[in-house]
């Protein structure tokens, strides 16, 4: 069984910013890639960023030059520094993991006001 469990999300206003944590532990073997998902009310899942153990990036279009991720992987843990946070960026975030299953976190909210 593996846990991730997210932390760091709230409240910000519009221009501000937020940084998110996910720490996997339990039944860990060797997690490969790490990552965020998001998930806005009334809307489908959209892809974030991931982050390879070997720390190969990729940005989903709507974050690029605004979030960057950050990985240590002694204590597989993942940073989410989210920049120039707008509106849209409001919504749950789910932290996943890889192993030899796809693992999820329970969620953090992030609200950005206008």
């Amino acid at each position: 069984q593996v846990q991730l469990v997210e932390s760091g999300g709230g409240l910000v206003q519009a221009g501000g910013s937020l940084r998110l944590s996910c720490a996997a532990s339990g039944n860990i073997r060797r997690i490969n890639d790490m990552g965020w998902y998001r998930q806005a009310p009334g809307k489908q899942r959209e892809f974030v960023v991931v982050i390879s153990r070997g720390g190969s990036i990729i940005y989903g279009d709507s974050v690029k030059g605004r979030f960057t991720i950050s990985r240590d992987n002694d204590k597989d843990t993942v940073i989410l520094q989210m920049n120039s946070l707008n509106p849209e960026d409001t919504g749950m975030y789910y932290c996943y993991g890889t192993s030899n299953d796809v693992y999820w976190g329970q969620g953090t909210q992030v609200t950005v006001s206008s």
